[in-house]
């Protein structure tokens, strides 16, 4: 199910490039072989069902994923940019007892004497043809130079392939139970969806801790054929430069990426000539970035809709279906309504929270079946959380999240609204709404806002500006809060809990 396309494309196309990463390139017969080796090495290692990988993005990463899903095993990716504490409760949580890992990361577990450590550096080290971020070297190839695939696992539909942590925004990682089949029709679908083909040349800057990541830049070129191009630590000019070298046409990031991007003083619309899509997801594309970026490239971003609980994208705009300021259509087998405040169905053109169907979705959370049980339904429906609506001609709009919304005096008020008005003022880089108690009306909007370099408005200013945009009075902001940067989760994402904290604090 998984597994498959590897070893067909390392039998049809052994000598191809399938990787390029901070190592080198990676030919798809070296990637087979190394899956195969590490394989047995896990299976040595550990009794235990679950492996957890602490790696960057790179051949490293794909080969330790692919190796474990050989063993039979479920992968626990863990997020390096958690915190200890973080880091340790996923340990802990998921059960698993052997890390895969590298140099500098898997040293902040060796405090944990009960882990076994599989150090790919180490490895690579004690093979004198292996690269450094590799798996241990594979196999010398059969007389014709075509790896035989091994004796592949057959996984049932429901059985756990992933066992992935969400990033911890409201508080420890929680791990979301990911299937064979969860993976297996998110990626197909994906792929159907956006017209994606083997020629295509995917760049990989999202974390492959991260679903988006995983779904769009690891298990898709593989099922593909396609060539990877990872780079572990994210640098715009290095991203740049892999763009123009390896033309890459399939560009996977998150709107703080395409933020830096933009901003480079020697990047032109000849850059991005030869890109088939430019796809953001993870967070909300503002659309000062998306405006700024089609101005100087010529090119659009794609935004994107998806939750780890989804393995990633269940909505995207694509080159032949685009609508700007939505995240496009579901992809083929996924299902969509939406729930009025009462807890019925509403019009899906009304909008109200968004609940998710399709073979793409989670089983459930690990260890947690009463969250389990919330935010499933009987009938089958994930519950989001999210608050979207659909167009006469079916295209997404996400209006905010349930439990952000701001209720003033009885009226709603949706953070992004107000976040996407204060964004349009030429002087703010960043903004954040959230809500703050308020005695006489139950809350109150507070903005936080982050001013372009050299430049500056008093809080007066702004909140004439909303006025000026159309903001209802009850939606302009009480209280503008000036910071020199927001605080976000490992994965970009702002922390709006501790924002509210701090809201709470200022109105004291």
């Amino acid at each position: 199910m998984l597994l498959e396309p590897l070893f067909a494309h390392a039998k049809a196309s052994p000598d191809e490039i399938a990787i390029h990463d901070d190592a080198g390139d990676h030919t798809w017969r070296q990637l087979a072989g190394r899956v195969v080796a590490l394989s047995r090495l896990i299976g040595t290692t550990t009794h235990q069902p679950r492996v957890g990988l602490l790696l960057p993005a790179g051949a490293g990463f794909v080969t330790s994923f692919y190796a474990t899903l050989l063993t039979g095993k479920t992968v626990v990716p863990i997020n390096f940019l958690l915190g200890d504490r973080e880091v340790a409760h996923v340990i802990a949580d998921s059960g698993i007892d052997a890390v895969i890992t590298i140099g500098q990361l898997g040293a902040r577990l060796a405090a944990d004497g009960q882990l076994k450590i599989i150090d790919l550096a180490a490895l690579a080290a004690a093979t004198s043809s292996a690269p450094a971020t590799a798996a241990p070297a594979e196999p010398a190839p059969a007389g014709t130079g075509k790896p035989d695939a091994p004796a592949l696992p057959a996984p049932r539909a429901d059985d756990v392939a992933v066992l992935m942590y969400t990033s911890g925004t409201a508080g420890l990682p929680k791990g979301v139970i990911l299937t064979h089949q969860n993976l297996h029709a998110d990626v197909t679908a994906a792929i159907a969806h956006a017209r994606l083909e083997g020629q295509h040349r995917f760049l990989g800057i999202v974390p492959l801790f991260h679903s988006t990541g995983l779904l769009a830049t690891m298990l898709a070129p593989i099922q593909l054929g396609a060539l990877a191009v990872y780079i572990a630590r994210f640098s715009p000019v290095a991203t740049l430069n892999v763009i123009r070298s390896y033309k890459l046409s399939v560009l996977v990031a998150v709107p703080s990426m395409y933020g830096a991007l933009v901003r480079l003083k020697d990047a032109g619309p000849q850059d991005f000539a030869h890109v088939y899509a430019c796809i953001s997801g993870g967070e909300p594309l503002s659309p000062t970035i998306a405006k700024a970026w089609l101005d100087r490239f010529h090119v659009p971003i794609y935004e994107g809709y998806g939750l780890t609980e989804t393995i990633g994208p269940i909505a995207f705009n694509y080159p032949a279906a685009y609508r700007a300021g939505s995240v496009g259509t579901l992809i083929p087998t996924a299902q969509i309504r939406f729930i009025d405040d009462t807890g019925k169905s509403a019009d899906a053109q009304a909008g109200g929270e968004i609940e998710l169907k399709g073979p793409m979705i989670m089983r459930g959370y690990h260890n947690r079946a009463e969250e389990t049980a919330a935010a499933l339904t009987t009938d089958g429906y994930f519950k989001t959380g999210d608050l979207g609506r659909l167009d006469a001609d079916g295209y997404l709009y996400i209006t905010g999240r349930k439990k952000d919304l701001v209720i003033v005096a009885g009226e709603k008020v949706t953070p992004r609204e107000v976040e996407d008005v204060l964004m349009r003022h030429p002087a703010i880089a960043d903004a954040a709404v959230v809500g703050r108690p308020d005695p006489s009306r139950g809350e109150a909007v507070a903005a936080f806002v982050i001013f372009k370099e050299g430049q500056t408005a008093k809080p007066e200013e702004l909140k004439t500006f909303c006025r000026d945009q159309g903001l209802t009075s009850f939606k302009i902001p009480r209280d503008i809060i000036i910071e020199t940067e927001l605080p976000r989760s490992p994965t970009g994402k702002v922390l709006k809990r501790v924002l509210a904290e701090k809201a709470r604090a200022h109105q004291g």
